[in-house]
């Protein structure tokens, strides 16, 4: 495969003739694409040739040629703590309350590691947009999210950050320990700073900043409030995990008096800007509200069958008009952080619950593309067509898994692609051959293992 460097803005690439292409909008891409700088400027249809002039081409004709996918849920440092034998076969709160006391020794190189490590498995599944979910924070890293910001740009993924929190510790009735839950005085102050020193609002941003806590068993109402309020000042968007488990509606009704819907309401995040994790344990009326207010949901599969959670019921809500994403979510829970397969996981599942006929591998790859960026509010992103940002990814067919496939697109989902031969992200390549550009992975591995292994010795 001939392999070239990044056009710019005068010097256009050709991805040319791939093996099939899945735009997600129908556009005709048959003989592959132009990219101009970071932009996509030209689709060229079968049995076409570029109208523009290139001057430079990459041979796609072994590869099926996609959106580069969107993982809306995720936490990063999990990846230190897969498979950890105490936390294996639990459900949700238990299998929080054995992880946490490990999660409180998290250090700097820590989070520089799992932050690197998660986006190159990332990248490697065709992913080039992710949102992390960081919530853990305590006197010895105060500063996470800034260091999340650093390891990132080593990757050259896109990246939403959410700056999590935790206010309600233990001692006052929620489920973390107190030794990582800070005031949210503090939350707040950082919260502000970070969005004013990494926010970037443009369409083309590599770099964004959110606004998340934790969960309604783990901070207080007022900062949910007032989070609400600041993240509508500086125009940023709110995260949270909600309506994950049947143990959660209960700690809600126990301590609020509210389901976990009704309590989003009155603490003001029921509204566009706001997007949930899991969204599984909603009545009827509840997903019409949703819809209504076009909340997202991340719906993340593996980790849901992992712990037991239960099932997002997507269709209905997309029906009602709620932005529907995909997110491999904690590497402790799923315990990978390979999009692509998710979106395997989300097409089996969705099979199993609304019939074999009525969702397909297109409407998993919709959510794993152009229902992410809806939900991140990122029109740019999620599709192939003229102006969208070039992130796309590449998926070879040459393994033994694929063999006798008739339609390569729904081979990917079908017979389990797990990686991506080449991934671009806004117009350069980060992943081409099937290795990361900017990191060296076996390194990378060896230095993320011993850092794991510590963790969980301090722990001990």
């Amino acid at each position: 495969m001939e392999s070239s460097t990044v056009a710019t803005d005068s010097n256009r690439l050709w991805i040319k003739q791939p093996l099939a292409c899945w735009t997600g909008n129908d556009q005709d891409a048959s003989n592959g694409a132009l990219i101009e700088g970071n932009t996509i400027v030209e689709l060229v249809g079968a049995g076409q040739e570029p109208k523009l002039s290139y001057s430079k081409q990459f041979d796609a004709s072994s590869v099926v040629l996609l959106p580069g996918l969107i993982n809306c849920h995720h936490h990063f440092y999990q990846t230190l703590t897969r498979a950890v034998p105490a936390a294996l076969n639990k459900e949700l709160f238990p299998w929080l309350q054995t992880l946490y006391p490990i999660w409180a020794n998290l250090d700097e190189q820590a989070i520089y590691l799992s932050t690197q490590l998660a986006l190159a498995e990332l990248l490697l599944s065709g992913c080039t947009t992710a949102v992390d979910h960081h919530y853990i924070f305590s006197k010895s890293l105060a500063n996470a999210t800034d260091i999340q910001v650093a390891a990132a740009k080593t990757t050259g993924a896109r990246v939403v950050l959410t700056r999590g929190s935790m206010s309600l510790g233990r001692s006052a009735g929620g489920l973390p320990p107190d030794s990582v839950v800070q005031t949210d005085d503090q939350i707040l102050a950082e919260s502000e700073r970070l969005i004013g020193q990494f926010h970037d609002p443009s369409d083309d941003a590599l770099c964004q900043i959110a606004l998340a806590p934790c969960s309604p068993f783990s901070v207080t109402p007022e900062l949910m409030k007032q989070t609400a309020r600041l993240a509508a000042q500086q125009q940023v968007l709110l995260h949270t995990h909600l309506a994950e488990t049947e143990d959660e509606n209960q700690f809600c009704l126990r301590q609020f008096g509210l389901r976990p819907l009704d309590y989003l309401e009155s603490v003001g995040w029921l509204h566009q800007q706001t997007w949930l994790a899991h969204g599984i344990h909603f009545n009827a009326d509840e997903i019409k509200r949703l819809g209504d207010a076009q909340v997202g949901i991340s719906h993340c599969p593996s980790s849901n069958m992992v712990l037991a959670s239960g099932i997002c019921p997507t269709q209905e809500l997309t029906a009602a008009g709620a932005h529907v994403g995909l997110g491999v979510d904690g590497s402790a829970s799923n315990d990978g952080s390979n999009l692509i397969q998710e979106a395997r996981q989300a097409m089996l599942l969705g099979k199993l619950k609304y019939g074999a006929a009525n969702f397909s591998h297109h409407d998993a790859l919709q959510m794993a593309t152009a229902g992410g960026a809806s939900l991140l509010h990122r029109p740019k992103l999620g599709s192939i067509a003229v102006g969208q940002q070039a992130d796309l990814a590449l998926f070879g067919l040459d393994e033994a898994r694929f063999s006798g496939a008739g339609d390569p697109v729904a081979a990917l989902l079908l017979c389990g692609s797990h990686k991506a031969e080449h991934v671009m992200v806004a117009g350069q390549w980060q992943v081409l051959h099937g290795q990361c550009c900017q990191l060296d992975l076996e390194a990378l591995r060896v230095a993320h293992h011993l850092v794991a292994q510590q963790l969980l010795q301090k722990a001990q």
